[in-house]
């Protein structure tokens, strides 16, 4: 099954199932909860780059994080798991960070890196998350629209239709 965040990342082929890692959460159990649950579960769609990927490029990944900014300035900490991953060898994966708020920070985005924290989009945590619990394999698919950093939302505006473009084209190709 393939699914997306909705809204302005709708695809033809792919179920809509929020924004955020909250109403993803919650929209995908449902789906999961029918007597035909997913077989497999392809998440599809943007991301920022903390620097090292360039803006178009494709990234497939089966590992996210939900890590907030404020762990890497040494004013928070967390009790739970924030690594979920489906894939054989982590160590191979560009790694997807998620969060309900987008990074506007580049001197952060260096934090990330060490981490080998490559991307950052919004669902993809817990679209893992839900797949793991009823244990359902899942991947995702990204572009890059923008770098985390203060032009963040402007060079998202501005690439999102051509990204759109060609994660449908690779998408459909595979």
């Amino acid at each position: 099954m393939f699914i997306c965040a909705g809204e302005s990342e709708q695809f033809d082929f792919a179920i809509p199932v929020g924004i955020g890692m909250t109403d993803v959460a919650i929209n995908l159990t449902k789906l999961c909860l029918f007597p035909q649950k997913p077989a497999f579960l392809f998440f599809v769609g943007t991301a920022g780059s903390y620097g090292k990927k360039n803006i178009f490029d494709i990234v497939e990944s089966k590992t996210a994080t939900n890590i907030e900014n404020s762990f890497f300035t040494g004013k928070a900490y967390t009790p739970i798991d924030n690594m979920v991953s489906t894939a054989e060898d982590v160590s191979r994966e560009t790694i997807i960070n998620s969060s309900n708020y987008i990074t506007t920070d580049k001197a952060l985005g260096k934090s990330y890196l060490s981490k080998n924290i490559h991307l950052e989009n919004m669902e993809y945590y817990a679209v893992l998350k839900v797949a793991k619990h009823f244990g359902i394999p899942a991947a995702g698919v990204f572009i890059v629209t923008n770098y985390c950093d203060s032009h963040a939302h402007k060079d998202f505006m501005d690439n999102h239709k051509e990204a759109m473009t060609r994660l449908t084209t690779y998408i459909k190709r595979k």
